[in-house]
């Protein structure tokens, strides 16, 4: 799947400034990333490519939230898992790590580098 059995971090964000911004960092420091604005987008790339972490928004608008979460934990099990929200406090139970807004580039980005490497 994907160009040459090569993996990728998908990014999943519906809000455009933080998607492109974070994404052209990640690409900066040699991360392969694809991008998607909801749920519906990420589903697509998941059966065109080999992702191999997402780091995904837990709010969006089209298919997003509880059933995005759902989703991922059914049929993602094989990929590293991080959710980002402004939103969500920690008695929200997520099965997946958790990043709070607003973070920090370079830290989510060594996070994410952790990920890919394992």
């Amino acid at each position: 799947m994907g160009k040459a059995g090569k993996q990728y971090v998908m990014l999943v964000e519906d809000e455009d400034a933080i998607r492109l911004t974070l994404r052209d960092y990640l690409q900066s420091r040699g991360l392969p990333v694809l991008v998607a604005s909801d749920g519906v987008g990420a589903i697509k790339h998941l059966l065109d490519y080999d992702i191999k972490v997402i780091v995904s928004d837990y709010r969006m608008e089209v298919f997003g939230g509880e059933y995005w979460i759902k989703f991922m934990k059914k049929y993602c099990q094989d990929i590293h898992i991080v959710v980002t929200s402004g939103f969500l406090r920690p008695e929200f139970t997520i099965p997946f790590e958790v990043i709070y807004k607003p973070f920090d580039f370079q830290d989510i980005a060594e996070r994410i580098g952790q990920l890919f490497e394992q």
